[in-house]
């Protein structure tokens, strides 16, 4: 059995996409994964499958969602060794207050002219590095007023993307082990 996370994209947010915790690792015990894990009401999953293929995973659980729920997620699946390689390359620190820290993680790869267009946008002293599929970001105002957030990522990249601050993805690495 391998050890999986699930980040959930824009759920229980500003009373959208509700979904209950609890009634979540009900669901996906029920889905055939094993030690299920959530943390705080954002869509953070660790479970446990049998399964090698992450995009399977994934698709699994979106169905799920959908069936209950009535709405569709998109859903993108890790492995710890990927959080691992998050929590090693963030060029912000230790030179940034990690309060204003965030990962935007990408759900495909953005082409290099879309790349190209956001290097031109300049939203100082916000400011972003992408590494691998990942965008390392920093925010000295905090998420709520940030310009460059998760919905401005998908719309400029043409990708899903599912932000979560830095205290969460320690947390999903401390959870994993």
């Amino acid at each position: 059995m391998q050890t999986y996370i699930a980040l959930l994209r824009g759920i229980n947010v500003s009373g959208q996409k509700k979904i209950k915790m609890a009634e979540l690792r009900a669901h996906l015990a029920d889905w055939g994964f094993s030690e299920v894990q959530t943390y705080i009401q954002s869509g953070n999953i660790i479970v446990k499958d049998a399964e090698k293929d992450l995009l399977k995973i994934a698709e699994r659980i979106r169905e799920g969602i959908q069936n209950v729920y009535g709405f569709d997620v998109p859903v993108m699946v890790l492995i710890p060794k990927d959080i691992d390689q998050v929590l090693a390359h963030n060029p912000f620190l230790p030179d940034h207050d990690p309060k204003r820290l965030y990962v935007t993680f990408l759900g495909g790869t953005p082409s290099s002219m879309l790349l190209e267009q956001l290097a031109q946008k300049d939203y100082s002293p916000e400011a972003y590095a992408l590494i691998h599929k990942h965008i390392y970001f920093f925010s000295p105002s905090g998420y709520g007023r940030a310009k460059m957030n998760n919905n401005f990522f998908e719309k400029k990249l043409k990708v899903n993307a599912t932000t979560r601050n830095w205290r969460t993805v320690n947390k999903l690495k401390e959870m994993c082990a």
